[in-house]
């Protein structure tokens, strides 16, 4: 039996069947639960140990929380197939275009109120990539600039309270969700601040970077048309309140508040008379797509971590990083790099079951606070959304890009806002207490 050559050989022997199988193409999900078979099996000398790994996917896929997910992806659905993001964008856009980047700032701003309607970013990235980046181009924009607000602004959908990513690190993790979420609030508003700073200033140094609408515009705007452009903000301002006020209120839980976001925004479609049957198909369609994937990627993960602990894997890795001769912040920041590359090639869901089952504890038992970490796992993630040769936003983004702008340009393009992660990422490290304060 393999057990004979040690936890150590045993870890070296998992990483290199995952590098092996990640090349040749086989999907996460099904890479990960056949390693976990094939470990137990040449470890144990039988599958008997697959029972208790089976409870723990079984535990995973009944979670009540869990129920948050599709609701959370079904709302984001329902908002891409309804023009409610498209008006409010097209509402926000004449408000804000007659400064310098101010259709860039306001599609930045737009970016966070869907976020907080949504949770997921691909939705999000592809709205902006059909509305916003069209006319920053038409505008003169420059296309550098243009591209990075619709991929950064895009990827705040995993970054701003409901995050489908804080709340399955909630659930790997065993934490609060609700403190997650207030914890990510003013970590959100130091990332999209500094967006919104940088497009300012850029545009401040050259002026053809974000060229002011013409008046025109807004001044052959009729009474009626302001009327509905103040509808076309306010319903999805008040879908996002309806959703996080229930939660911090303490009205609803997170899964409560999951599907009062769902009637609210199906309400809403049905004022705005764009509820319809092919509309909730191919929402509920889009929605058994996205979230089967997930639950792929979860019972995976959940068996090659549950294999791996009876190995004795848990206690190697965190021996191992009890064991580093140096001060534990460098713990962290060690996490944190592996998070970094691991997240240019795996998908976050399956970069969050992997690892945070391993280091939550490791970083508890140093006595760091889980929700801090939490926040740092997500301003992490960010930049792998961003960054090459797998960030999703961009591809996401290409599959809805003007013709001529190609996957390269794209990449060209997000450099200054991962540098603006990174920074917002050394902040949170350096200053815990800037999330901290709000749910001690």
């Amino acid at each position: 039996m393999l057990s004979a050559l040690g936890i150590a050989t045993g870890t070296l022997i998992i990483f290199m069947m995952m590098l092996s199988l990640l090349f040749v193409g086989m999907p996460l999900g099904f890479m990960t639960g056949f390693i976990a078979l094939s470990m137990s099996y040449f470890w144990f000398g039988n599958i008997a140990m697959m029972q208790m790994v089976a409870n723990r996917v079984s535990d995973f896929t009944t979670s009540y929380t869990f129920i948050a997910v599709p609701m959370f992806v079904l709302m984001a659905t329902l908002l891409d197939k309804t023009g409610i993001a498209r008006d409010l964008y097209n509402a926000m856009r004449v408000m804000a275009g007659r400064i310098r980047g101010g259709v860039a700032v306001q599609s930045m701003v737009v970016a966070v109120i869907l976020a907080s309607m949504s949770g997921i970013i691909g939705g999000e990235t592809v709205l902006l990539g059909m509305l916003a980046l069209p006319q920053m181009l038409r505008l003169g924009y420059n296309q550098k600039l243009a591209i990075g607000v619709v991929v950064g602004g895009g990827a705040l959908g995993t970054m701003v309270p409901p995050s489908i990513v804080l709340i399955i690190y909630g659930m790997t993790s065993n934490v609060s969700i609700g403190d997650l979420f207030l914890a990510a609030v003013p970590a959100a508003a130091i990332l999209s601040s500094m967006y919104i700073l940088y497009i300012l200033i850029i545009c401040r140094i050259y002026p053809d970077y974000g060229p002011a609408m013409d008046k025109s515009e807004m001044e052959e705007m009729t009474r009626e048309d302001m009327k509905k452009m103040f509808l076309d903000i306010l319903m999805p301002i008040l879908i996002a309140v309806w959703i996080l006020g229930s939660i911090y209120a303490g009205i609803a839980s997170v899964t409560e508040a999951a599907c009062v976001g769902v009637v609210g925004v199906g309400l809403a479609a049905a004022i705005r008379g764009e509820l319809n049957v092919k509309v909730i198909f191919d929402a509920l369609k889009h929605t058994i797509s996205t979230v089967g994937m997930i639950i792929w990627v979860g019972i995976g993960a959940t068996m090659i971590i549950g294999v791996y602990n009876l190995m004795g894997g848990d206690i190697f890795i965190n021996d191992l990083f009890m064991g580093l001769d140096m001060p534990p912040i460098f713990t962290i920041l060690i996490m944190m790099f592996i998070l970094l590359i691991l997240g240019m090639f795996l998908d976050w869901i399956g970069v969050a079951m992997l690892t945070m089952p391993i280091f939550v504890p490791i970083i508890t038992n140093l006595g760091y606070d889980p929700i801090w970490f939490g926040v740092l796992f997500c301003v992490n993630m960010q930049v792998s959304f961003l960054s090459p040769p797998f960030g999703p936003a961009a591809f996401y983004l290409k599959s809805v890009a003007p013709e001529g702008i190609e996957l390269t340009d794209i990449f060209k393009s997000v450099w200054p806002f991962i540098i603006m992660q990174v920074i917002t990422l050394a902040i949170l490290i350096t200053f815990p207490e800037v999330v901290e304060f709000i749910y001690k």
